[in-house]
């Protein structure tokens, strides 16, 4: 039900600019946020060079389909503040809190990977704020309001071992914060559904406010087959007031790898939904049921991919159980 836009993919390595000394040549491009900034469409793209190090660099488009990307890295001024080594910078997700906008982002370290935050006014400056998470978790992806007085999130632990890969996990837990620094989980919300699509999951974009509850694109990982461990995007929805309350989860994928830049690549058989941009919301924030949006994914590891949908198909999809 998700529309794949015709000049997928729309961003490939060789898009990248070459940026001496670290990037020349680059192998991949993949898993951005994604926000609508002063008119323009921006990505926060995660590139890997040839030492398969990743770095975020920003793009930009008039329109959502064409990018121009930056000829330099983002710079998190702060970040070289912190005493151990960061291997690596990646998924970066994008939330607009009132008027400031916050990066959370992967960090791969000696004792697993950690969540760091970053917040920026004009996408041409970036602040690290800190290491936001203790233990080895991934995903994580800030509402854009307040509720109930607390700065929420959506993460996953990273407690499960894939076959010939990394650890990932099962269970998409919400935590809450008063500063955004200091976070405590509260519940888990949704758990991976054994012998289906989903068995392991992970948060995709941030949630988007609906009158119908919070929508939440996360992806899915079917394990069960031999050869392949399977990543695809589903949809759910949940309580407005207390995001731990799933009110519906679709039962079926919203997108699968078909296409060949979705089946081979670096990792074969791969979507990662990781930006979302809804065109129409009213005066209180609610995404209108007519919007268009746009999901921004990670094809194979290798590229980047778009597909088109609306928020009332997203919503229906979250019903179908």
């Amino acid at each position: 039900m998700l529309n794949r836009n015709s000049k997928n993919p729309i961003v490939t390595r060789k898009d990248i600019p070459d940026i001496y000394p670290a990037m020349v040549d680059v192998s991949s491009v993949f898993n951005p946020g994604a926000i609508k900034f002063n008119g323009k469409y921006v990505l926060l793209l995660r590139v890997q060079n040839r030492a398969r190090e990743t770095f975020i660099v920003k793009a930009e488009s008039s329109d959502g389909i064409n990018f121009k990307v930056d000829k330099k890295i983002v710079d998190f001024k702060g970040i070289e503040r912190v005493k151990k080594k960061i291997y690596h910078i990646y998924d970066a997700r994008i939330t607009r809190i009132e008027n400031e906008y916050f990066i959370m982002f992967a960090m791969d370290m000696d004792e697993g990977c950690r969540l760091g935050l970053a917040k920026t006014n004009d996408f041409d400056e970036f602040i690290f704020l800190g290491i936001v998470s203790n233990d080895d978790t991934r995903n994580g992806v800030l509402f854009p309001e307040k509720i109930n007085g607390k700065y929420l999130r959506f993460d996953r632990p990273n407690k499960v071992q894939l076959a010939d890969g990394p650890t990932s996990g099962n269970t998409i837990y919400l935590s809450e914060s008063i500063d955004l620094l200091n976070w405590k989980a509260i519940k888990p919300v949704m758990t991976g559904r054994f012998h289906y699509w989903d068995e392991n999951i992970g948060s995709g974009p941030p949630p988007v406010k609906t009158h119908e509850g919070w929508l939440h694109i996360y992806h899915g990982v079917a394990m069960h087959f031999a050869s392949s461990n399977i990543y695809q995007a589903g949809v759910a929805l949940l309580d407005l007031k207390d995001p731990s309350i799933v009110f519906s989860r679709g039962r079926y994928n919203i997108l699968e790898p078909r296409e060949l830049y979705e089946l081979i690549g670096q990792v074969p058989n791969v979507v990662f939904p990781s930006g979302m941009i809804v065109d129409e919301s009213d005066e209180n924030g609610f995404a209108l049921p007519e919007s268009k949006v746009l999901i921004y994914y990670g094809a194979a590891d290798t590229v980047v991919g778009l597909a088109e949908t609306t928020i009332k198909a997203l919503i229906e999809a979250a019903k179908q159980s």
